[in-house]
C-alpha cells in the first residue's frame, strides 16, 4: 500500500473563519485561532461528523441521505483569491465573502492538490483533502453587500480556483501564522486504461 509522502511544501494560515448560520448568510466570521475537532471547528455551520447529502453526490445518494461529512472546512489559497479578485475587477477578495474556513498562502496550484492529501499543523492537527470545491453562485449576494454589482462575476472567475473541502483526521489547535505541511498520496495517477 502506498504511503503518504511528506513534501517540502508548506502553507501559512492567513485566515481562519466560521460560518455561524449558513441559512442566513455564507459570510464567515474571522477568528485568530480555532480548535479542530473530529466534527470540524466548533460553531461552524458546515461542521459535524455526518451531514445530509447535497447536489454534489446525487449520483450516489438521494438528496438528504445522511453521509460522512468530508466537507467540514472550506480551504482556499491566498494566491488564488487574488487571481479571482483580478478576474472580477476588484481590489481584493475578502475570504469572509466566500465562507472560508481557512486561507493558506504558499502552495502552488492549491485547488488541484490530490484528494487524500494531508495538511498537518505544528500541533499535529491534520486535515484530509476531500476534493476541489466547485465554484458556485452562493457567495454572490454576500459579495454584493460589500462590492455591489460584482457578485455575479464570482462563479466564472472562481472556476478552478475555489479551493478544496477538507475534514479533520487528527484533532488539535490551529492559529493564524501556523505553517501546515503538505503530505501527498504516494500512488501514481489513476489510469482507466490499465
Amino acid at each position: 500500500m502506498p504511503a503518504l509522502v511528506p513534501t517540502e511544501y508548506y502553507a501559512t494560515i492567513t485566515y481562519i473563519g466560521i460560518v455561524p448560520d449558513r441559512s442566513s448568510s455564507l459570510r464567515s466570521k474571522q477568528l485568530d485561532a480555532a480548535e479542530l475537532t473530529f466534527a470540524g471547528i466548533a460553531g461552524e455551520a458546515h461542521g459535524g461528523v455526518t451531514r445530509p447529502s447535497c447536489g454534489r453526490v446525487t449520483g450516489q445518494y438521494p438528496r438528504g441521505t445522511i453521509i460522512r461529512n468530508v466537507r467540514q472546512l472550506s480551504v482556499l489559497s491566498a494566491e488564488e483569491l487574488a487571481e479571482i479578485a483580478q478576474s472580477m475587477g476588484i481590489a481584493e477578495m475578502n475570504p469572509a465573502w466566500v465562507g472560508a474556513s481557512l486561507v493558506l498562502k504558499g502552495l502552488p496550484d492549491f485547488t488541484h492538490i490530490p484528494p487524500s492529501s494531508r495538511l498537518q499543523g505544528p500541533s499535529g492537527a491534520t486535515l484530509v483533502v476531500d476534493m476541489e470545491n466547485e465554484s458556485c453562485h452562493l457567495p454572490a449576494p454576500v459579495i454584493d453587500e460589500d462590492a455591489p454589482g460584482f457578485g455575479k462575476a464570482f462563479k466564472k472567475a472562481a472556476r478552478g480556483k475555489r479551493g478544496v473541502t477538507t475534514w479533520v483526521e487528527r484533532e488539535g489547535p490551529i492559529t493564524v501564522g501556523d505553517k501546515l505541511r503538505l503530505h501527498i498520496p504516494g500512488q501514481r495517477a489513476w489510469n482507466a486504461e490499465s
